[in-house]
């Protein structure tokens, strides 16, 4: 028998500790899910996400929203089935790796040799390896260490310490990409010192070609300072102008120092078609080169591929050109779909119609059969006045402006800006690297040429009225001109605000405003012209830039509506600002002057009209006609004024019209549709015949019309006779026209026949007919 008592008492433990655990329990999975919700970021809480959200969610980040999408256009590369094939590669590459070793090594030795094989023949390459990487510098720096290995033998074991007894030294051209130097360095962990510079062609040749002369003579100083020449790297295409170096004669350069000729370039291209020009074959002869199929072919994501001769397998080992790794060799296999499915008549078509776009465009006469042009607006400046430099580097703005609108009016043809080191910035239309990825036909090109020769006469004239435009805003009083050569335009002009010893920060504030209403103002006008705050970066504070023009512009009208403008929204400010202090003022005064008539009626009534009940009888009796007096303020004078007009008209006077805004006499002369700051291509002479021909017929229908007369007036006698007067005048004056349009009256009278008419008119229409 168990004791009630312990068994009670046990049943109430147990219910406590249940209890107690219970307690435990939630609050366990209260911090797991207050951890969950702080430390877990949101798309990975939960059992995961549905395949069709996590996709939506990548073509969201693609596409971006729907406002960028409208305002910023962007390219998208053209992927055709070349380009599926390509993509199919990717994933086919991560399916094959869960192969078993064996199978996979078969695989991938074959889709290597298969690629390696195809390449060389295709770009006249014999005998070549190969080396697939996603960075095109990559390769590069393989082949340094290559050439380090085979050069420094115990470099395996002793490593850099074998370099301190011959510095390598490794020659570029001044002319590669920017920082490829440095980048090789970095990599190879070697000081900046064994990187050295070759310059370009200064006195023959291209500027653009490696100086094989100053090489020799660079490469003789190094091997005499107990420096080792190692690999010089050529360009057969530079990044910039597309010019490629004299290949033939580096590699007995190379030979006769031991060193390694590398080639890379857009040019390297033209290997695979029937017919290539002298200077580039010379690369099949080189050392190594840089293919990157990728933009020739429209491609996405295959890799860049080096082809490259040495006959140690295990120094390429060494180097990283090889690797044991079958999965690294799958590289290839995106370009081992893609070559089979273009063939070798796609691959030819393709680099094949990127040349043709040049040579069949009107941008050039091709003479060294370049598949890249560069070209920049250049116009030389009569005036001395302006500096060249200064003419130099606005014509690079104008470059630069030019190059980013055909971008953006024919985004199909692949045109950029780039800076080189002579010319400065430039226009470049590289079709090798753009045509097969953006579809460029030769229509583009057509519409490229098109637009090219639609913007140079607008840069021209924005050019030549730069000048004028600086002197008319120096002559001007109110106006400040800004120098800014970066600004591809007519020019950069400030309101000076007169500050009245206001401090500098309030004078800010005011310059500020009133050059922002002013720009607002010029943009409400209707004008061809564009004005804006000028670039959102590197730009001047509170001004005005005035964009390109042409040549019909009126340069003085502009400047002078300019300066009109802002003295209008100046005064405009200084009323508001001065509006508030002189309705203070009048206010007070118009209360003093209210006091002084209140005490000055107190005194005409007298004393006995101000006590209530006796007032009101003497009033009933003998009423007091006092007439209202009150005071109004003038915000146009500025000044008090009576109402004592008011109350005899029983009108609210206006008060004094300000005076209308005067207007430039070249406004006035605009003929119909012309619109403002426009020339008007009307001669002078023909227009003053015609203005005063219109005049003689407008006076003569005037001086027909019977003089006004008011309501219930008839005419006198005086008035009959001023009539027949003037109809007689107007007679003469018409046969007097007539004449002269028929050529009975000599030219050397007036326009209106001169003293014959000013004898016949004796009023004062005469000197204005005769004027």
């Amino acid at each position: 028998m168990v004791d009630p008592t312990l068994a009670e008492m046990g049943k109430n433990l147990n219910e406590a500790m249940k209890m107690l655990e219970d307690n435990q329990r939630k609050a366990e999975e209260e911090n797991e899910k207050k951890y969950a919700r702080k430390d877990i970021p949101g798309p990975l809480q939960g059992s995961g996400q549905d395949m069709v959200s996590i996709l939506q969610l990548v073509q969201n980040l693609m596409h971006g929203e729907e406002e960028e999408e409208t305002s910023q256009a962007y390219r998208l590369q053209n992927v055709g089935e070349q380009g599926h094939m390509a993509l199919l590669g990717h994933s086919l590459a991560a399916y094959i790796s869960v192969l078993d070793r064996e199978r996979l090594r078969k695989l991938t030795t074959r889709i290597l040799s298969d690629t390696t094989l195809w390449l060389c023949r295709l770009f006249r390459y014999e005998n070549g390896s190969a080396y697939y990487h996603e960075d095109d510098r990559e390769g590069l720096l393989k082949i340094c260490r290559l050439v380090i290995h085979t050069r420094y033998e115990d470099y395996t074991i002793e490593g850099f310490n074998v370099l301190y007894t011959k510095q390598p030294v490794i020659y570029i051209s001044s002319a590669a990409r920017t920082g490829l130097g440095q980048a090789l360095c970095n990599q190879l962990g070697l000081p900046l010192s064994c990187m050295c510079r070759v310059p370009c062609n200064t006195m023959f040749g291209s500027q653009h070609q490696m100086d094989v002369a100053l090489l020799d003579r660079v490469i003789k100083d190094d091997v005499e300072s107990g420096k080792l020449p190692l690999l010089l790297v050529a360009n057969a295409g530079t990044p910039g102008a597309g010019h490629t170096d004299k290949l033939g004669r580096l590699k007995e350069l190379c030979e006769q120092y031991n060193m390694w000729l590398h080639v890379e370039g857009v040019n390297l291209a033209t290997l695979a078609l029937g017919y290539v020009s002298s200077s580039v074959l010379a690369a099949t002869k080189c050392d190594s080169m840089t293919l990157t199929l990728g933009s020739w072919l429209g491609l996405p994501a295959v890799p860049a591929v080096t082809l490259y001769r040495h006959e140690d397998p295990s120094l390429s080992l060494a180097a990283g050109l090889t690797s044991s790794q079958p999965v690294e060799k799958l590289r290839a296999l995106p370009l081992w779909l893609s070559l089979q499915y273009l063939g070798h008549d796609g691959i030819v078509e393709r680099i094949k119609h990127a040349s043709q776009l040049v040579s069949n465009s009107l941008l050039v006469e091709d003479e060294l059969s370049s598949p890249v042009v560069v070209f920049k607006f250049f116009r030389e400046y009569s005036n001395r006045g302006m500096r060249s430099r200064s003419v130099c580097f606005f014509n690079c703005a104008l470059s630069l402006q030019l190059g980013e609108q055909l971008a953006q009016l024919v985004p199909a043809s692949g045109v950029d800006v780039v800076e080189l080191e002579d010319e400065g910035t430039c226009v470049r239309f590289s079709p090798l690297m753009t045509s097969a990825v953006l579809g460029t036909e030769i229509q583009d090109v057509d519409q490229l040429v098109d637009c090219l020769k639609m913007k140079i006469p607008v840069l021209t004239s924005t050019l030549q009225l730069r000048e004028e435009f600086e002197q008319e805003v120096r002559r001007t009083v109110g106006l400040l001109y800004i120098e800014d050569l970066s600004w591809p335009g007519l020019g950069v002009v400030r309101y000076n605000y007169h500050s009245d010893g206001k401090n500098d920060d309030k004078q800010e504030k005011e310059l500020e405003k009133i050059n922002t209403e002013l720009l607002k103002k010029l943009n409400e006008l209707e004008s061809d012209l564009t004005f804006s705050l000028g670039p959102e970066f590197g730009g001047q504070k509170n001004c005005v830039y005035i964009g390109m023009v042409t040549e019909d512009l009126d340069v003085s009208e502009l400047v002078e509506t300019i300066a009109a403008t802002g003295r209008e929204i100046e005064e405009n400010s200084r009323l508001l600002e001065n509006m508030t202090e002189v309705v203070r003022k009048g206010i007070q005064e118009a209360q003093l002057q209210l006091q002084k008539a209140n005490e000055e009626r107190l005194l005409e009534e007298g004393l006995l009209r101000q006590i209530p009940v006796v007032g009101s009888v003497l009033n009933w009796f003998s009423p007091f006609q006092a007439s209202p007096k009150g005071r109004t303020f003038n915000l146009t004078a500025g000044s008090l004024e009576s109402t004592e007009s008011t109350y005899v008209s029983k009108a609210q006077g206006t008060g004094t019209t300000p005076p209308p805004t005067p207007t430039s006499s070249l406004a006035k002369q605009r003929l119909p549709g012309q619109k403002i700051f426009k020339r008007s291509l009307r001669s002078s002479d023909a227009f003053s015949e015609t203005s005063s021909v219109s005049h003689c017929d407008d006076l003569e229908k005037v001086d027909q019309r019977p003089p006004a007369l008011f309501p219930g007036q008839e005419q006198g006698p005086l008035e009959t006779e001023k009539a027949e007067e003037q109809k007689e005048v107007a007679q003469a004056t018409k046969t007097d026209t007539e004449d002269i349009q028929s050529d009975k009256l000599p030219r050397d009278s007036c326009a209106l026949g001169g003293r014959v008419l000013m004898k016949r008119l004796k009023c004062e229409q005469c000197h204005t007919l005769v004027q």
